[in-house]
């Protein structure tokens, strides 16, 4: 039996969008005024939208349970696979000893908790989002802020926040590969697009960020380095961006900016060192030095996560990891079993691709790191039952946001959102960001927020005569400072930040500068459609038919030998070096 998904269901939208935003406007009354553990709100959202859905949408009680059941498991695989795997890695790095050396070499560069967060936060996560995405750069960030001395509040929100500017180029720049291919732009274009609009969110961000941990006087106090990482970052996103595609805008952009605020550090220092309030003053033990050699050996772990994440995103390894570990299945009872309006039965299948996942990269990594760090795999296994249990709850509320935002997209009451938005006339591209925004609220992903909505960002620009790559770039722009809020992003940012139970100060942190930034970012669309459209790209729309290319699984299995020969040779200089240091006498006191 097939149901076919009901947008209006009262016949008036506006009563359907005041009902179909109950679920939603829950999670912000939970979270804000009620002071909600994150698991509790999430699983009372889930059970509001499923209400919903059976009574007044019209879906059956078996297809909102499957529904909440597909997006759940989708929750435990990828997304919490990854968190784990991401906060395993650190632990290792913190059980091993080796972060106290980490420690000290950020302190030995800067024990100012501003310039610390420009470059882990800001420059080294956007980094990580570009190879990794899906949480992992919060995750890492946020637990490596926190090991540093970070108030584990401001370590994971600025966390967040920093989190924007490069979310859609994550992962290799997936969130723009899917918005071409629904809404039939290439990528290039969107691309193009998208680096004409955030680097002017990037310029400002370092700022931003600062002023939150310190106050404006105190980020002025540090406004050459504020230059150079904005600066550097936001050059090096537009020209890439713009120039190759959205691939590498944030591999190079982070890696850029690491190193130009890593240099001009060499050569500037603030007058007065800041932390946090009652917190004591920096110290760096003198009697303390570490080789170059015992310096990489602390930072292993992380040069070998960079060289996975970055191996994981090139194409045919995917293809030849995916070729022989993965499993694809349609999801049963769920798949073609919900019509859409347009009449399409929508597909509901699962990818279990357990070999190319970034979780899994991040597996091998901390599993290469262990011996070079001097454990144990008896210890690192205890590491690791460790980390399941500290990440209990966050999976929890993980997959229960997941159920929810599945519900409400199957349902259908995403669209009823959506087609209200997308009537507002000649001031669509005002709030077309906006639909970006509730998209990645809603899934936690600017990816699945471009699949659900760039078709008819499409769409909705042709009928009011502006051009089509600035509200589909307009989707991709918004849902980046949807992500700070987004249950789902606050729950992996509270398991890494050891602020589990208390998602609700999270999200009261973030929530006023995601209203901010998404205020900035509708006004500069704006712009784009009516008065400097000249900003808009040249272009021509993708064919209708496009040929069937197989994957060259030759190149993807090379590439992955050159990788295993690669972290031999790192392993073994790093395994030589600890016998020599071992073998050789102490003759420092």
């Amino acid at each position: 039996m097939v149901w076919k998904q009901v947008i209006d269901p009262f016949n008036n939208i506006a009563l359907s969008v005041l009902v179909a935003a109950i679920p939603i406007l829950f999670i912000f009354w939970a979270l804000i005024i009620r002071k909600m553990k994150g698991y509790q709100a999430s699983l009372i959202a889930t059970a509001i939208a499923m209400l919903i859905a059976v009574s007044v949408y019209g879906m059956p009680i078996k297809l909102a349970l499957l529904s909440a059941a597909h997006g759940a498991l989708y929750g435990l695989f990828p997304i919490c696979w990854l968190v784990v795997m991401a906060v395993f890695l650190f632990n290792v790095t913190v059980k091993s000893g080796q972060f106290e050396i980490i420690k000290h070499f950020m302190a030995s560069i800067t024990s100012d908790r501003r310039l610390q967060a420009l470059l882990i936060a800001f420059s080294f996560g956007s980094f990580l989002e570009g190879t990794a995405g899906f949480g992992a750069p919060v995750a890492i960030t946020a637990a490596m802020l926190v090991g540093l001395g970070f108030n584990p509040l401001y370590a994971s929100g600025i966390c967040l926040i920093a989190n924007t500017a490069p979310v859609a180029f994550g992962s290799i720049g997936i969130p723009i590969t899917v918005a071409s291919q629904v809404s039939g732009i290439p990528e290039l274009p969107i691309s193009q697009m998208v680096g004409r609009t955030l680097p002017l969110l990037s310029i400002v961000l370092p700022f931003y960020l600062v002023s939150i941990i310190a106050g404006v006087k105190k980020a002025q106090e540090i406004w050459p380095a504020v230059l150079v990482s904005g600066i550097t970052f936001a050059f090096l996103q537009y020209f890439s961006s713009n120039f190759l595609g959205p691939a590498l805008p944030d591999v190079i952009a982070g890696l850029g900016s690491i190193i130009c605020l890593m240099t001009f550090l060499r050569f500037w220092k603030p007058k007065s060192v800041w932390r946090f309030a009652n917190e004591p003053a920096a110290t760096i033990n003198t009697d303390i030095s570490y080789t170059n050699s015992e310096l990489v050996r602390a930072w292993t772990p992380f040069i070998v996560l960079t060289i996975m994440v970055i191996a994981w995103g090139i194409q045919p390894i995917k293809d030849a990891l995916n070729s022989a570990g993965m499993v694809q299945f349609e999801f049963p009872g769920l798949h073609n079993a919900i019509q859409g309006e347009d009449g399409t039965l929508l597909p509901k299948l699962f990818k279990f691709n357990y070999l190319s996942a970034a979780g899994t990269a991040i597996l091998i990594a901390a599993l290469v790191a262990i011996p070079l760090v001097g454990l144990t795999y008896r210890e690192g296994a205890g590491v690791f039952g460790a980390t399941l249990t500290q990440l209990r709850f966050p999976i929890l509320t993980i997959a229960a946001v997941l159920g929810f935002a599945y519900v409400l997209n199957d349902s259908g009451m995403t669209l009823t959102m959506a087609d209200v938005l997308a009537n507002t006339g000649a001031l669509f591209p005002f709030f077309a960001p906006v639909l970006g925004w509730l998209g990645v609220f809603i899934t936690g992903s600017d990816t699945s927020a471009n699949a659900l909505f760039s078709k008819l960002q499409y769409a909705t620009a042709q009928s009011i005569g502006v051009d089509p790559v600035v509200t589909v770039a307009a989707n991709i722009s918004g849902g980046v400072v949807g992500k700070m809020i987004s249950p789902q992003s606050i729950a992996v940012a509270a398991a890494a930040g050891n602020l589990v139970g208390k998602e609700s100060e999270l999200f009261r942190f973030t929530v006023k500068h995601s209203f901010i930034m998404l205020s900035l970012i509708c006004l500069i669309v704006l712009a784009q459609a009516y008065v400097v459209k000249w900003l808009i790209p040249v272009y021509e729309m993708l064919g209708s038919k496009k040929a069937t290319v197989l994957p060259d699984l030759t190149k993807g299995y090379t590439y992955l030998i050159v990788l295993a020969v690669l972290l031999a040779v790192i392993a073994s200089a790093i395994l030589m070096t600890t016998r020599k240091k071992q073998q050789t006498p102490n003759l420092v006191n």
